[in-house]
């Protein structure tokens, strides 16, 4: 059996290589990030591209089992943000230079919500002649209607698997007509058919989740050669049926460890894809969305709703960054960033690099 340092120099890894990276400790672990970081550095350099986060609406058709704005959470004040407020967090997004915008909801498939967002879509193209790229993350829809969103100008698309292995993906989500496994994966195929630069991804450290398990899930995102990947450690909410297995997790600081190796493992496997240090890392962590960024990925959402919504969009408690303001945010992550020898690479779409290049051979 090969040695840590010698699966380590891998150019392709098998399952049981995968197991052996993120069962990592101490040294190894140490290793294993130093690899991921120079890897990154080597295909993509220094740079971190913004993403300005718009959190559209809270109100959900699905009743997902780990989710606070699941559609069955009566707690929860539901919103919808107007035009108005959608667009001027679009120009905001533009006057910080960020280079694009990610528009975010929960999940709808009603003619009045996938018109809304064709025509929000074109309206955000409009600004500075098409200047911001816009990422969608609206869950599950018919190819028709992602067809209509990417000819309106959206371009990059992200739906998270949330698990690839089917029995777990049915122990987080209902079994029912709303939360069908292989529905999702055929959505998946056709964000990839229709030409979107398609992200997914998973939370690290479920209840009932195994090494074998987070060994697949990567597995599943190189084998669909995705350009993006969002990763980020389970926490779980308590108006959530999903709640009760809290004490079945791995601790806080295992979880972070863990999505780290996740993000690192992955690096290595795909050296030219975007990933994304998600806030969830700075929830769990302090300072877990510069450890993402020194293990391998090279996105950061900063969030551009207006503040007094946010605190209703809160998919996991106690979100890390919801009272910031989005010039102060702009000043920390400069900072953040330049801490650890990165920078912020400002008015850029920051487009994957991997799915650039296979555009390119095409």
């Amino acid at each position: 059996m090969p040695s840590f340092d010698e699966i380590l120099e891998k150019q392709s890894f098998t399952k049981e290589d995968l197991k052996l990276l993120l069962a990592a400790e101490g040294e190894e672990m140490s290793k294993l990030f130093d690899k991921a970081l120079k890897t990154k550095l080597k295909y993509l350099d220094n740079y971190v591209h913004l993403r300005g986060l718009i959190e559209y609406s809270n109100r959900c058709a699905k009743y997902c089992l780990y989710c606070g704005v699941r559609g069955k959470n009566t707690k929860v004040e539901r919103y919808t943000l107007s035009d108005e407020e959608v667009l001027e967090c679009a120009h905001l997004a533009h006057k910080l230079g960020y280079g694009s915008v990610a528009i975010q909801s929960g999940e709808r498939d009603d003619k009045e919500f996938v018109d809304k967002i064709e025509y929000l879509v074109k309206e955000i193209k409009k600004i500075d002649n098409g200047s911001l790229g816009i990422t969608l993350s609206l869950g599950e829809q018919t190819e028709e209607t992602y067809r209509r969103w990417f000819d309106a100008g959206a371009h990059r698309y992200l739906l998270r698997i949330e698990a690839s292995d089917e029995d777990l993906y049915y122990k987080i989500h209902p079994k029912d007509k709303k939360h069908d496994f292989r529905k999702r994966l055929e959505c998946i195929d056709s964000l990839l058919h229709l030409g979107y630069q398609t992200g997914t991804g998973v939370m690290v450290g479920l209840p009932f989740q195994t090494l074998d398990n987070l060994a697949d899930d990567l597995m599943f995102f190189k084998r669909k050669d995705v350009a993006m990947v969002g990763m980020g450690p389970f926490i779980p909410h308590p108006d959530t049926p999903l709640y009760e297995y809290k004490d079945q997790i791995p601790s806080a600081k295992d979880r972070m460890n863990l999505t780290l190796k996740m993000i690192a493992v992955l690096r290595l496997m795909m050296p030219e894809i975007n990933m994304v240090a998600a806030t969830a890392n700075q929830t769990v962590d302090p300072l877990g969305r510069e450890k993402a960024i020194m293990v391998g990925a090279n996105v950061i959402m900063p969030n551009l709703t207006p503040n007094e919504f946010r605190e209703n969009y809160l998919i996991y408690p106690d979100k890390a960054c919801v009272k910031d303001k989005p010039d102060q945010c702009q000043t920390c992550l400069d900072l953040r960033m330049e801490s650890i020898g990165h920078k912020v690479l400002y008015n850029a779409w920051g487009d994957s690099k991997e799915f650039t290049n296979k555009k390119s051979d095409r």
